[in-house]
């Protein structure tokens, strides 16, 4: 029994403002009504447990700040308590109260989870103030670190998604300054970016991957820039020369999307690559990528296509994608020199296309995912 009478001089607070909800765990009827008083008195809200049984039905209907817990008790000892609640509410202040007094007992109890130990009897109820007092200010700190962190991720969420928002609005931008040149709405990009992703998910990317493949497909075609009107406005055939010149808006695209680079190679010799396989690192880098897909979007699976001849998987994935996707697309939209094909026309040049002009396991993701490919179609149509 502690020598010294109960003071209520401390006045605690919980969390929320309110009085601490004190849980005394104690076998001894006397010290528990003892315990209850002071804390009262003190002007906390104290509930009362026989044993760590009892304790931890309290902790559902009670839910306390801080438990004061004997070790030896019957039914359920300290113990075990400690090592229930601490799993169940682990940032829940436990301080042993016990006349146990050896050293390794006390470890062991912290080592379950106890936050502090006070031995028995109590002879100075300041000591136990002070025990509270140090525990609850520790939880207060704890509470208020957790609310910062919480608070800069959210922080650090709402700016990423802001940058990533400020990135994709770029790279679009700069997909329609090619793109309305020939297509006044310049929703091609979008189109491409939005269907590319749909595939690309389809065949089981990562979404990490999927979204880079959404940022870099609207810059398939910006090497358009550097093809002329005459060329890139005919409303016919273009003859033996002027395609060839139009073919070079693949290298175009790969140059302006190029980087300086630090040994002084100039960007006309990468594009100049005859595979461009492992170019880009598809995990990091988004630039690299639409560089990629800028040069090798129109290389086909038989190795007919331009500017190099690539053939069968020594195109870039990236790039199979983006063919076929950018071939649906064009061959139903308006241009200068045709108008949009039908529907069933234009699912009709992928099918017919797979094996020869595209990827067959491209092919096949592209019509896994048509619902939302015609979705994507219908909500960006020009």
């Amino acid at each position: 029994m502690p020598s010294t009478a109960p003071s209520s001089s401390q006045p605690w607070q919980a969390a929320g403002g309110g009085p601490v909800r004190v849980l005394v765990i104690d076998d001894e009827p006397m010290l528990r009504r003892t315990l209850g008083d002071y804390l009262e008195d003190s002007g906390c809200l104290a509930a009362l447990a026989a044993n760590g049984a009892e304790g931890l039905a309290a902790l559902e209907h009670f839910r306390p700040d801080v438990a004061l817990v004997d070790l030896n008790m019957p039914i359920m000892d300290g113990y075990a308590f400690i090592e229930i609640a601490h799993k169940r509410l682990p940032d829940l202040p436990i301080i042993v109260v016990s006349g146990v007094g050896t050293v390794d007992k006390a470890v062991q109890a912290i080592r379950l989870g106890a936050w502090d130990y006070i031995t028995k009897p109590i002879v100075r109820f300041d000591i136990l103030e002070h025990t509270l007092s140090r525990v609850l200010e520790r939880a207060r700190l704890l509470r208020e670190n957790q609310a910062y962190q919480q608070n800069l991720e959210t922080l650090v969420t709402e700016r990423t998604a802001e940058l990533t928002n400020t990135r994709r609005q770029i790279l679009y931008s700069l997909g329609k300054a090619a793109e309305y040149r020939d297509n006044e709405t310049g929703r091609h990009v979008i189109r491409v970016g939005e269907m590319c992703a749909a595939v690309g998910r389809a065949m089981g990317l990562p979404s990490a991957r999927v979204e880079m493949l959404r940022d870099a497909s609207p810059l398939h075609d910006i090497g358009k820039i550097g093809v002329p009107d005459a060329i890139l406005l005919k409303p016919g055939p273009l003859n033996p020369e002027e395609s060839a010149v139009m073919r070079q808006h693949c290298r175009y695209g790969c140059m302006i999307l190029s980087q300086p680079l630090a040994d002084g190679q100039a960007s006309e010799d990468i594009c100049t690559l005859v595979s461009t396989v492992g170019l880009y690192d598809t995990d990091k880098k988004l630039m690299p990528l639409a560089q990629t897909i800028a040069l090798a979007h129109h290389e086909r699976w038989d190795g007919s296509g331009y500017p190099s001849g690539l053939a069968g998987e020594a195109i870039p994935l990236e790039a199979r994608i983006v063919s076929v996707v950018d071939v649906y697309d064009a061959v139903g939209s308006h241009r200068a020199y045709k108008e949009p094909f039908a529907e069933d026309l234009c699912q009709g040049i992928i099918r017919d296309g797979a094996g020869t002009a595209f990827d067959p396991a491209v092919v096949l993701a592209f019509f896994e995912s048509l619902e939302t490919v015609l979705f994507l179609k219908d909500r960006w149509r020009d």
